[in-house]
């Protein structure tokens, strides 16, 4: 008994396991969601997007430059800080700090503020447009992976049922009670189904890398979908009109939203363009300072030896001497700090740019912004016709596989009924093998159409469920 509880307990594990391993269509959407490259590739657009807007913002704000020169001047020349002559090698050193900003430029930095925002709500809505078409497009393979799963379902069963006749027929064939053809044609009819499993399971294969491939899973050996039970689907799409739907999909879907985006961006892009017609003023300030290697000042002044240079008399007529007084005193190069204050300069100043004419560039481009602008607006309108005339499609489509569906399965009932009736009269050796075979294959062939039928007809509600923007879950 412990032994069988043990040996229950592997198995469960093991059968929770393959489970686990096997992937529904919602966990297929999800991972391609994070790793599908074409939707990996438009959030880096976005994320272009929304480096372009912080540019825009600050460009706004004033620049700032700071720059050094060091100049090694050789022979003869004039020192830029004393305006002296001097033969002596000497260096000299500058330094600048500068700033500008745009006082006012037609409000084209405005405008390329908000242009710059529209663009990247566009991408956002962009990018919502390329997840929804991997969805949809992960959603077909997927359909397609277990539609492939209910042909193989089919031709195994069909084989198997020859497989039983096959042996009831080698014992009759034994007692003598049916000829050796029968055999012969059986054993034709086993390898032949045989054959459309072996192509059956080939068409699964191909179908499951197809959908391995979509969203990028690579270990493919490894792969498998779960099967989720078909007839429980339900969806209330097509009791909805045309209108209703399209109603639901102006408000959730992205196409239309990204069209009116491109649109308010041309109309930013417009202004912008006829903003270069306005003057443009701007502001300047500097500050600058300068050391030079040879610039030199007075030091160590002392009093001389004082020479006779005249007499002078004074109120009384008194005759005094007159003395004049020398100074000595040596040279010493300025200090680094006392030239930098020195030599500062600072500077404001204020320019004003009035564009006259530039060879009708701007009016060039306010025509073209123009013609974008209205490009702009019929894609709008253009995306709105589309999404209907999409809808209306679908819609049509819906029906006609719904109404498909339920015929096909009308046909199998009468087909599987007329079947049943053939089989007997075989059983009973009242029906030769071709005839049987010809029922059999009727009803296989049959069976294939009702399971395409029922595949495209959800498929199809899939879509319309799609445009309401709802998930697509199965």
């Amino acid at each position: 008994m412990r032994k069988f509880i043990i040996v229950f307990a592997f198995m469960a594990i093991a059968v929770a396991s393959f489970a686990q391993n096997e992937w529904s269509l919602e966990r297929c959407i999800q991972y391609a969601l994070e790793n599908n490259i074409q939707i990996k590739t438009q959030e880096l657009n976005t994320q272009i997007n929304q480096n372009q807007l912080q540019q825009s913002k600050l460009g706004i704000l004033p620049g700032l430059n700071v720059g050094a020169n060091e100049n090694f001047t050789f022979g003869r020349s004039v020192d830029p800080y004393t305006y002296e002559f001097s033969t002596d090698n000497f260096s000299s050193t500058n330094f600048q700090v500068s700033s500008s900003v745009t006082l006012f430029s037609g409000l084209q930095q405005y405008n390329s503020v908000k242009k710059a925002e529209i663009d990247e709500q566009a991408s956002y809505k962009l990018l919502e447009q390329t997840k929804n078409n991997i969805m949809l497009a992960v959603a077909s393979a997927y359909l397609n992976v277990l539609y492939a799963m209910d042909l193989l379902d089919v031709a195994v069963q069909q084989r198997d049922i020859t497989a039983l006749q096959l042996e009831r027929t080698e014992k009759l064939v034994a007692s003598g009670s049916l000829p050796l053809q029968n055999k012969y044609e059986l054993d034709a009819q086993f390898a032949n189904e045989e054959l459309n499993i072996v192509n059956y399971e080939n068409q699964l294969d191909i179908a499951t890398l197809s959908l391995a491939q979509l969203i990028e899973i690579t270990d493919v050996e490894s792969f498998s979908v779960s099967k989720p039970d078909i007839d429980k689907i339900t969806t209330e799409s097509v009791l909805l009109t045309v209108a209703q739907i399209y109603d639901e999909a102006l408000a959730k879907l992205p196409q239309i939203e990204y069209a009116e985006l491109n649109y308010q961006s041309a109309e930013k892009n417009l202004a912008i363009a006829k903003g270069a017609f306005m003057p443009r003023l701007t502001m300047s300030a500097s500050y600058g300072s300068g050391y030079s290697s040879v610039s030199q000042m007075i030091d160590n002044i002392s009093l001389g030896t004082p020479v006779l240079s005249g007499f002078a008399t004074d109120n009384v007529g008194n005759i005094l001497d007159v003395y004049q007084y020398s100074y000595d005193y040596t040279y010493k190069n300025k200090p680094f700090s006392d030239q930098i204050k020195d030599n500062a300069s600072t500077s404001v100043a204020f320019g004003l740019n009035i564009p006259v004419f530039n060879g009708l560039q701007t009016r060039t481009n306010v025509n073209n912004s123009k013609i974008y602008l209205e490009q702009s607006k019929m894609q709008v309108d253009q995306a709105a016709k589309d999404l209907l005339k999409e809808i209306q499609q679908a819609y049509a489509d819906s029906q006609s596989a719904m109404r498909k569906y339920h015929a096909t399965e009308k046909t199998l009932e009468s087909m599987q009924l007329s079947f049943d009736y053939t089989q007997k009269r075989f059983d009973e050796g009242l029906l030769n093998t071709t005839d049987y075979n010809i029922a059999k294959n009727n009803l296989a062939k049959t069976q294939a159409e009702l399971i395409r039928a029922k595949y495209d007809y959800i498929f199809k509600q899939k879509i319309l469920d799609f445009y309401r923007g709802l998930p697509i879950r199965l």
